[in-house]
């Protein structure tokens, strides 16, 4: 069995990020791409419908706020670039993180159709799977399933026999990581939605916070979900070795990464 290092929680987090909006200023809502008509009270349509870029900046060839550096890359929605997935059924993904850029995990988009269903991870990788839009229904091997709708999530252990499958249309993140595994602990499936995890306490800070996962060191990374409100911020300066992925569901904000601003 393998082993890993004593606090294997600290190795890898994962945030998806809510920001509310306000009247003007960096907080403000902003233009979008998508027709006035649109549904724009469903929850997270920002992310199945983003902002390609500001006004001012449409009709600017080759513009991009995505940047890639040696320790972070901000991929905005322009350089999402979908295709299908390997051995997925009608199904288009866009990979945002993967080893080649240096993590040691996948983060992807994935975009799933009428009838579409899931493949397997590689072995021994586990999977995590949060749904933006749309439903899905989860089936393990004894022919169980629970049915996922918008704001519910399923982690599933490494080797664990599932499948995805979707009726309609659907749009889920993934991460995927090799799992490293600690002698005598054993993570379990877990099937649940952000509504059933409470507020924690968050010293020193003004935003709201979740954790989706058991804080068990069966568990080698975590998934947080942060709400912010406008005028609230990250108070802390993080610098650690921590690996992070991050999506933001909703509004907009400033972020730092390394030396640079990024909006």
């Amino acid at each position: 069995m393998k082993t890993s290092s004593a606090f294997p929680l600290l190795l890898i987090t994962f945030s998806l990020l809510k920001v509310a909006a306000s009247e003007e200023g960096f907080c403000s809502s902003p233009y979008s791409v998508v027709n006035s008509d649109t549904d724009s009270n469903t929850l997270y349509w920002k992310v199945t419908n983003p902002t390609l870029s500001p006004p001012y900046l449409r009709d600017l060839p080759g513009f991009t706020r995505s940047v890639y550096r040696k320790d972070h890359a901000l991929i905005a929605p322009e350089s999402h670039v979908f295709s299908p997935l390997p051995e997925w059924t009608d199904t288009l993904g866009a990979y945002l993180i993967t080893p080649a850029m240096g993590s040691n995990f996948v983060m992807y988009l994935a975009k799933m159709q009428e009838k579409s269903r899931s493949a397997l991870p590689p072995f021994d990788v586990e999977r995590f799977i949060f749904v933006v839009q749309g439903a899905v229904t989860v089936t393990n091997a004894s022919g169980a399933s629970d049915k996922l709708i918008v704001d519910s999530y399923a982690y599933l252990p490494p080797s664990f026999q599932h499948s995805v499958k979707c009726d309609a249309s659907a749009t889920l993140v993934v991460f995927e990581r090799r799992y490293a595994s600690l002698e005598n602990y054993v993570a379990e499936p877990t099937i649940s939605s952000t509504e059933k995890q409470p507020l924690l306490e968050t010293p020193g800070e003004v935003f709201e916070l979740r954790k989706l996962l058991p804080t068990s060191l069966a568990y080698d990374f975590n998934i947080h979900i942060m709400d912010f409100q406008p005028g609230e911020f990250l108070n802390v300066k993080e610098f650690h070795y921590n690996q992070h992925g991050l999506l933001l569901l909703e509004g907009q904000g400033i972020y730092r990464l390394g030396d640079n601003w990024i909006r």
